[in-house]
Formats: structure tokens, C-alpha cells, sequence
């Protein structure tokens, strides 16, 4: 057959990680396709808390309204022993701070998420190709060869690079010989259901702990009739399949007879994995989501790090497809792995304290929010790296947003300004001013934003919020990355040290003689 002109990107499976890689990939003006062998989305709660690191990454995706839209806040939970009910707050609320808009886990069943992101893929001119499933992969020095199966048969498909984010069962991971590291409790089984419930008060995610980490928990999802049930089964219990079954397995613990449950939407068999991807990549093909790592459902951690791990690899793919260093490839699994480690654990202990009944694990704060972590310390910024810090951020860090003023009075937000494919530089004071405009920058690639604050055609930071969260006391310039984590902090030397920092993450720069002048106004646009 002949061989087609090969695609920038193919994305192998479209739940939350593949869905929001692809976004990132289409808004950079990429040829991406993504296929998935399932007849359609997937239609149950699963994965239902979406951190508040995660909402910052779907405002700048573009498909927050509709997630918000779709969930709410958690409720508070309901622990029942016998006829008794107390209440447990599991997540505390919190109100938007300048720097953290999105200050609470958002509750909202996965298959919303999953159309949150799929339309906007529409919106983005880009369908999802369901049905399509992957029976080989092949690689050489340039492309990737796809086999997939669909309807009408057998398509090869030739691509630059390949993402395999086909969750933990992966074809991708197998085909690359990957190893998949962990356990998998065959005997520790839940079973989950959504149902359609009535005799339940909504205002409560209830919990009906029992000895020996028996549990049943029934957890309201939004703007429905239906509660997502989560049945711990014991080591030799056979799962209930028919709503009779399930109603009368729901009675004998809860000894409640008032809960009904009037039709099953979905359910499934959950066996808590503890794995973690020996590599995040082979050659051109990387893995992202559950196909690189898959949790216990404790913390609602695993969708969130999928999409983050997306978020990661779309800019160093769009950078690399415009003529980086491949090499800056090689940062998706140096920064990303680490991460995944850590929500391991923390997700692990979470699960192994709710089987102890032990209170604390159904508490919830910092650490599942994802807001502090960091890629510190790794090689997009080396703890012994030129890069300088302030004294609240290092080079590495998420970069908190900030209420500024735009020159002619107007309120904005420094994520507003971040929004989009592009870098962004952060002069703050004069002379980062000064040296920002003469900052090079390659016409191809993500492109530059220049921000400036405190000058007559710049932002004001009036009420102090940029300094205070990022820890300003002096004359500073900050790049951000285009996923919002600060790739070049500069107290002193500001123009030979950001100059260095780029180099690492872009195309080689053009010559000054060449670059356009440079945009130090609020306006939206990037410049080079």
C-alpha cells in the first residue's frame, strides 16, 4: 500500500489524559489524531474528584465551564453505625484567594469530565475516532507505524510521535515491552455502581464502615437521581449483578430498608492496582495517564495525574515538532515519574487506613490537591542551576495566579494572561524591564508573551498579590512554562540567565538583528 504522509501525533485512547494531551496538541496548530477502540465514551462515575490543580489546567484548555457546570462541591460525609448518623467533614471548604482561584476539590462523575473534554475537542475542529483499536506498533528513526482495526477493516497510520493513553491494561505499554511494576489484590475487590437511589438524603456521601475493612459507601452524583455505590466484597464473595442482588446485598449491610435503588446505569468490578511504568517511553512513543501508572481509588488522584502528565508532554512535543532538542523529551519521565511515585503512596496509605478504619485516611487537604507539587530539583531546573529563587518560589514550581490591573485600569488575572499555548516572561521592576525587551526568542515554536509590572505601559500589581505569592522583594524576571510552572526564575544577570533557560526548552533563538520588537504593552498577543 502506500505509504501515507505521516501525522504529527497519534493519541491512543481518549479518556481524561489522552483527551486534554490532545487539546494541548490541537491549540498548537498540530496534525493529531485520536483513536480509541471503544463503540463510544465511556459512560460511568468512576473517577469522580477533580483536584484544584486540575481545574487550572482545564481553565487553560479551554474546558472548565462545562466541568464546572457538571459537579459541585463534596458533601459532607455521613459515617452510619446502627440507626446513627454523624457528620464528617472530609474536605474542608475553602474560599479563592488571589493566588488560588480553584481552592477545592470539585465532585463530578468522570464520563462529565470525559464530554467536558471531548467537546472541546469538537470545538477545536478534531473528532475522536471510537472503535479503533490497536493491534501492532512499530518504530524507526522517524515515524511510528500504527496498525488499527475499526469497521472498515485495517488502517496503518504513520506518525512523527505516538501517545499511548490506553489506560492500565495498555496495548501501547505491551507493545513497547514496558514493564508495569506493583501489585494487584485479587482478593481486595469493590464493586461500583451507578444507580438511580431513592430513601437517601443527598446532602451526604454516606459510609457504612464495618469490621475487617468491609465497607459500603454511597456518594451523591450532581445534578442527577443516581449515587455512585462502592461495595467492598469479600475475599470470596461473588459480586451481585442483578439490582435485586445488589439492593438486598446494600440491605444486609446497611440495615437500612428504605434505600431503594430503582435502575443500574453502570457498574464494574474495581481491584485496586498499585503499578507504576518501568519507563514512561520508548523512542517516539510515550504513555501517559493509567497506562503509566494506575492507584487505589483513595485521594482522587489517579484521573488528575493523567491529565497532568499530559499537560507535561503536550508543549515538549510541540516544542520538539518545531525543531528543539529532542532531548527535552526526556524531562516528561525525569519530572512526571517522580510524581507518580509520590501519588502512589499517597493514595496506597489513604486506602490501606480506610480497611483499619482509621479516620484520618478520610480526611483530605494539601497533599491531594496537587497545588505544591514541584518539579524542583529536576533537569528543567536543577537545585544547583543558575536559576536564582524568591522567597516563596523556586524555579520548578506551579506559578500561583495574581489579581493585576491592566495600564488603563481594568482588572485582570495573571492566568487570563497565561492562558494559551505560549511562554510567558514576567518582568518586575525596571531593570528586568530593560533586559526582557532585549530577551531573544525563536519565530518558531510556543511563542513569548512579555509582561511587565510597575512600568506606564505595563500591569500594576496594586494590591501586592504577584509579590506576595511569588515572593517578589526586588527586581525580578520569571518565564513561565506554557503548562504554569516557572521555568527560570532571574534576581540578578537577567538577560544571560533567561537566555540560558530558553535555550533549554525552544528551537534555537533567531539573531536580534532579525527579531521583531518586542511587546512590553498588556495587549494579548505573543511575540516573539
Amino acid at each position: 500500500m502506500n505509504n501515507p504522509q505521516a501525522i504529527d501525533v497519534l493519541i491512543i485512547g481518549a479518556g481524561p489524559a489522552g483527551s486534554a494531551l490532545t487539546i494541548d496538541l490541537v491549540r498548537r496548530g498540530l496534525d493529531v489524531r485520536i483513536v480509541d477502540r471503544s463503540a463510544h465514551a465511556f459512560d460511568g462515575s468512576r473517577a469522580k474528584g477533580i483536584q484544584p490543580r486540575s481545574l487550572e489546567v482545564l481553565e487553560d484548555l479551554g474546558a472548565l465551564d462545562d466541568v464546572l457546570a457538571g459537579g459541585d462541591i463534596y458533601p459532607k460525609l455521613g459515617l452510619h453505625a446502627g440507626p446513627i448518623g454523624v457528620p464528617w467533614k472530609m474536605f474542608p471548604h475553602k474560599e479563592a484567594t488571589p493566588d488560588v482561584p480553584y481552592p477545592n476539590t470539585w465532585l463530578i462523575p468522570q464520563f462529565r469530565t470525559d464530554r467536558a473534554l471531548h467537546a472541546r475537542l469538537g470545538e477545536l475542529g478534531l473528532e475522536i475516532e471510537f472503535g479503533k483499536e490497536l493491534t501492532e506498533l512499530t518504530q524507526d528513526e522517524d515515524t511510528v507505524v500504527a496498525k488499527v482495526v475499526g469497521a472498515d477493516g485495517v488502517e496503518e497510520i504513520v506518525a512523527r510521535y505516538a501517545v499511548g493513553a490506553d489506560g492500565g491494561s495498555s496495548a501501547v505499554r505491551k507493545q513497547l515491552g514496558i514493564g508495569f511494576v506493583g501489585t494487584t489484590d485479587e482478593a481486595d475487590r469493590v464493586l461500583i455502581v451507578d444507580a438511580s437511589v431513592s430513601g437517601l438524603a443527598r446532602n451526604r456521601w454516606h459510609m457504612w464502615p464495618g469490621l475487617g475493612g468491609k465497607l459500603i459507601g454511597a456518594c451523591p452524583i450532581p445534578h442527577s437521581d443516581m449515587f455512585q455505590w462502592m461495595i467492598r466484597l469479600t475475599p470470596d464473595e461473588k459480586p451481585p449483578q442483578e439490582i435485586g442482588a445488589i439492593i438486598d446485598r446494600i440491605h444486609s449491610h446497611t440495615r437500612n430498608r428504605h434505600i431503594q435503588l430503582h435502575e443500574i446505569h453502570w457498574k464494574s468490578v474495581f481491584r485496586p492496582n498499585i503499578r507504576l511504568a518501568e519507563h514512561y517511553g520508548r523512542g517516539r512513543v510515550f504513555l501517559v495517564g493509567d497506562a503509566a501508572h494506575v492507584h487505589t481509588p483513595a485521594g482522587a488522584q489517579g484521573l488528575n495525574t493523567g491529565m497532568q502528565d499530559g499537560y507535561n508532554l503536550g508543549w515538549k512535543l510541540g516544542q520538539v515538532l518545531a525543531g528543539a532538542d529532542p532531548a527535552l523529551l526526556g524531562t516528561y519521565e525525569a519530572e512526571r515519574q517522580p510524581i507518580a511515585a509520590g501519588v502512589l503512596g499517597l493514595s496506597t496509605e489513604k486506602w490501606g487506613g480506610i480497611a483499619k478504619l482509621d479516620p484520618s485516611s478520610m480526611k483530605r487537604g494539601k497533599d491531594e490537591q496537587q497545588l505544591s507539587l514541584t518539579y524542583y530539583g529536576g533537569p528543567l531546573a536543577p537545585a544547583d542551576g543558575d536559576s536564582g529563587d524568591t522567597s516563596a518560589l523556586h524555579v520548578g514550581d506551579r506559578a500561583p495566579d495574581a489579581q493585576l490591573l491592566t495600564a488603563d485600569g481594568a482588572e485582570t488575572r495573571l492566568f487570563t494572561l497565561l492562558k494559551g499555548p505560549h511562554f510567558t516572561a514576567i518582568a518586575y521592576g525596571p531593570d528586568a524591564a530593560r533586559d526582557l525587551d532585549l530577551l531573544d526568542w525563536p519565530t518558531t515554536g510556543a511563542q513569548l508573551k512579555r509582561l511587565t509590572i510597575g512600568s506606564a505601559v505595563g500591569f500594576s500589581d496594586s494590591q501586592n498579590t504577584l509579590r506576595s505569592a511569588y515572593g517578589l522583594t526586588g527586581d525580578t524576571l520569571l518565564l513561565i512554562r506554557p503548562d504554569g510552572y516557572i521555568g527560570h526564575i532571574a534576581t540578578r544577570d537577567f538577560l544571560t540567565t533567561t537566555q540560558a533557560a530558553v535555550r533549554a526548552m525552544t528551537p534555537e533563538a533567531r539573531s536580534r538583528t532579525m527579531s521583531q520588537p518586542s511587546h512590553t504593552s498588556p495587549g494579548p498577543q505573543a511575540t516573539g
